[in-house]
């Protein structure tokens, strides 16, 4: 962690030594709500014009909106881990995706379907590359200091028997997808609930199936056979609404990593025929998902998903309501990355990168602004004053500002409290965030105020750094580096300063980097 600057948050400056801000009255409950794959312009409270989240937007106007703040990698694995450990990619055990079941020789996936039979039927094979066991995590974190803990959704940190699943990592409860491949499909026949695979009654169908020989791509019968009676996200919002009612009593931390928006686009017809009233007729249907299912209105069936999460969310505050816990309950939303970029996900129809470029290079797997800038909400009742912040922060950030709230201990890692700027204090500022991705032939980047350094291809050995101004140039269009060569000089010397090599040992999370 590198930081040198102090800014007033907001109201008045009490400073205390836990990090510059006024104490909060009591142990907040913490629910965090990781969306998969949605991107910085894809919620109404960020300019959404077409999709509708009126809960979230009303949590919103309630809190604080972030504007500048950040996933620490943009793909899924990586990205939780550093949530979990409070460590940015340039010092977390895992920096891109591995499969446990692509590691076995011979399983190169040029018909996925016998893949998906192999995981389904050997949990050995099930899951991604593991942390190291005994990895601190937030949750341990937060478990250590009396909080009940519980993950609702997905996890890819870790598969089955791994020592690195849920519970071995901090959680006193988990219900959902171990396997993020697995979670390509909203109607799995089983899900996890703690160590123990519980069925659903759907039946087992791998999301590389096609359309049946001579169906009519556009008659909506011809899908029926990838939209089951037991959809994930409803099972799933059963499961963390009963356990928040069981454990109400006690101050709780709950992570809800639902799967929504991440392809396949699958959501209750009758949601979907909403946004086809609304939308209008798609002409366009998806016939060959690639490793995702078949899907006739790929536009209406993204944005009810969405809608779908938020009519939960409205639910649970609801509940907390009546748990009469709602006012002491810090709720905090946001995306693992930037939207995806494929036949699935209608990024340029919705504008999901806001006013970031979206499409192909621009997202997910991308370190450009729509790759890694998200949504980022925090509310807490009536306890926090409405506003936006341009607080520029990290995930990294969760765990010092979830131990500052909760008077935990937290280990070393890589962030800053921004506990001030909820409680309305002086704020700690980042100096600069760091990134480094090795997929997708290999990128880094770094922010220093307005500044943003970006290398491409670091696997192929380009060195070039681009420069740009994000204030002027929010799209990143104009590369300015030759004009600002002592900055470009001080980005490298934060690369260098931000690089350790893997400790995991998994040669594909490594980035080899090659100084200019």
């Amino acid at each position: 962690m590198n930081v040198n600057t102090c800014i007033r948050a907001g109201g008045l400056a009490l400073l205390s030594l836990a990090g510059g801000c006024k104490k909060a009255p009591e142990r907040p409950n913490i629910i965090f709500l990781l969306f998969d794959d949605l991107g910085y312009g894809d919620l109404g409270c960020y300019g959404q014009e077409l999709i509708e989240t009126p809960n979230i937007d009303a949590l919103a106007r309630s809190g604080i909106v972030f504007t500048d703040m950040y996933t620490a990698c943009p793909l899924s694995a990586p990205s939780r881990c550093s949530i979990m450990t409070g460590l940015h990619s340039g010092h977390s055990q895992i920096r891109s995706n591995d499969e446990r079941w692509a590691r076995p020789a011979g399983l190169v996936p040029a018909n996925a379907e016998p893949y998906f039979a192999a995981i389904h039927e050997n949990p050995g094979l099930e899951g991604q590359w593991p942390m190291e066991a005994g990895t601190p995590t937030i949750a341990t974190m937060l478990r250590d200091a009396g909080y009940k803990t519980a993950m609702v959704g997905k996890w890819g940190l870790g598969g089955p028997g791994s020592g690195s699943a849920p519970n071995n990592c901090g959680f006193d409860y988990f219900y959902g997808f171990n396997c993020q491949m697995l979670a390509h499909s909203y109607y799995p026949d089983y899900l996890w609930e703690n160590d123990s695979k519980v069925l659903t009654g759907n039946e087992y169908m791998p999301v590389s199936r096609r359309l049946d020989p001579g169906a009519d791509p556009l008659d909506p019968r011809s899908y029926d056979k990838f939209n089951q009676k037991a959809y994930s996200c409803d099972l799933m919002y059963d499961k963390l609404e009963r356990w928040v009612t069981e454990n109400a009593a006690d101050p709780f931390f709950l992570m809800w990593t639902t799967t929504v928006p991440h392809s396949t686009v699958q959501a209750p017809e009758d949601e979907v025929m909403y946004y086809v009233s609304k939308l209008g007729e798609e002409k366009t249907p998806v016939t060959d998902g690639g490793w995702y299912y078949p899907v006739l209105y790929p536009h209406s069936a993204y944005a009810a998903m969405i809608t779908h999460i938020d009519t939960q969310i409205g639910r649970l505050v609801e509940r907390l309501k009546e748990l009469g816990v709602y006012d002491n309950t810090l709720i905090i939303i946001s995306s693992d990355n930037g939207p995806a970029c494929n036949s699935n996900s209608p990024l340029e129809y919705f504008r999901s990168g806001g006013p970031f470029r979206c499409g192909s290079g621009w997202g997910k797997r991308s370190l450009r602004e729509g790759g890694i800038r998200m949504p980022f909400i925090a509310a807490w009742g009536s306890r926090l004053q409405p506003g936006r912040s341009d607080y520029m922060g990290q995930f990294t950030d969760l765990m010092p500002t979830f131990a500052e709230l909760s008077g935990a201990q937290a280990p070393a890692n890589d962030g800053i409290s921004f506990a001030p700027t909820l409680l309305g204090g002086m704020q700690q500022r980042h100096e600069y965030l760091y990134w480094e991705f090795p997929g997708a032939q290999g990128w880094l980047a770094v922010r220093q105020g307005p500044w943003k350094g970006l290398v491409r291809n670091v696997a192929r050995g380009n060195s070039a750094m681009e420069l740009f101004n994000l204030e002027d140039d929010p799209q990143e269009t104009t590369d300015i580096a030759a004009q600002h060569p002592e900055l470009v000089a001080r980005m490298w010397d934060i690369i260098d300063a931000s690089h350790r090599p893997v400790p995991c040992g998994n040669p594909k999370f490594e980035l080899k980097i090659t100084h200019p």
